[in-house]
């Protein structure tokens, strides 16, 4: 009867100690996530575009005569805010070298970013939608402020499209978690 034999291999013995239940080593921060640069010049952009939207909107006499021009007010209103304080965040977060990837907080800012970027989205659409039933199905451009309603619409989706990294970053690393 023909049978093998058992060949006995070495195995190194693990490291015992600190070295066996070694912490796990985070990746460095992307550019983008908060607590970084590049986050804080992704808030700086979503406030600055959604402040000059809330600013040439709110400017125009007849903005309130139509509601998707009051919605888009109202949200970049609020897009305002919520970049302009998560951008302080940012700054005290890179002045004392602290990372905000807590799970709690990053829950807060993903929840608040999808929040904030989908309200925007929706008003620049709905303003978009009026603003060219104004100018091309109406043809009353002329006695209305078409120019502003563009800009302010613009400035909006160029502000939501600057806020969706921002909800995507922390949507990945609260999902990594």
């Amino acid at each position: 009867m023909d049978l093998s034999n058992a060949s006995v291999h070495p195995v190194e013995d693990p490291p015992t100690g600190e070295g066996a239940h070694a912490p796990r080593v985070r990746m460095k921060d992307i550019q983008g996530m908060p607590a970084t640069l590049g986050g804080l010049g992704l808030r700086l952009c979503q406030f600055l575009f959604s402040a000059a939207s809330l600013c040439i909107m709110a400017t125009t006499s007849d903005f309130p005569s139509v509601t998707a021009f009051i919605y888009l007010v109202a949200a970049t209103g609020l897009q305002s805010i919520w970049s302009f304080l998560l951008a302080l965040a940012d700054i005290y977060a890179l002045l004392v070298r602290r990372s905000l990837q807590n799970q709690q907080v990053v829950m807060v800012f993903t929840f608040g970013d999808g929040v904030t970027s989908t309200m925007t989205f929706a008003a620049a659409c709905a303003s978009a939608g009026i603003t060219v039933l104004i100018d091309s199905d109406l043809g009353i451009c002329s006695i209305n402020h078409c120019p502003q309603f563009q800009t302010a619409t613009a400035m909006a989706f160029i502000s939501w499209f600057v806020a969706l990294p921002s909800f995507l970053f922390n949507f990945w690393s609260m999902a990594s978690r």
